[in-house]
């Protein structure tokens, strides 16, 4: 079972937590992209931050994908931004890169029911 890290900034996270479940309030851009990267968790969630010009919100996605690594975003509308909790609590899946997918991520999702899905204990 991986640990469920919950953080306000992704920037919390260091080399102890590769392979956490990593819940973060961070916008999915790619500077978010590569605290996660240097971290290594299985699953790093991100806020859309309402996606934005050509979708900087969702930069991590594909960054990560690239890197082998899974990550999603909860929708900026569902989750307050910056607000790890709320990511948990309230986010809903907007988006996901083709390993958050394989892990179980759907779009319309609860963050929590996935973080549960992967054994997270919320």
């Amino acid at each position: 079972m991986a640990a469920l890290r919950i953080v306000d900034s992704i920037t919390e996270l260091g080399p102890s937590d590769a392979g956490c479940l990593a819940v973060s309030g961070s916008h999915g851009g790619i500077s978010s992209a590569r605290y996660a990267l240097a971290a290594r968790p299985l699953l790093s969630v991100f806020n859309d931050a309402g996606v934005g010009k050509d979708q900087a919100g969702l930069a991590a996605l594909p960054f990560l994908q690239d890197q082998g690594l899974a990550a999603c975003t909860v929708s900026h509308a569902s989750a307050r931004i910056g607000e790890a909790a709320s990511t948990l609590a309230d986010g809903v899946i907007s988006h996901a890169n083709p390993l958050a997918h394989a892990l179980g991520a759907r779009v319309g999702e609860r963050c929590r029911d996935l973080v549960r899905t992967l054994g997270g204990t919320v």
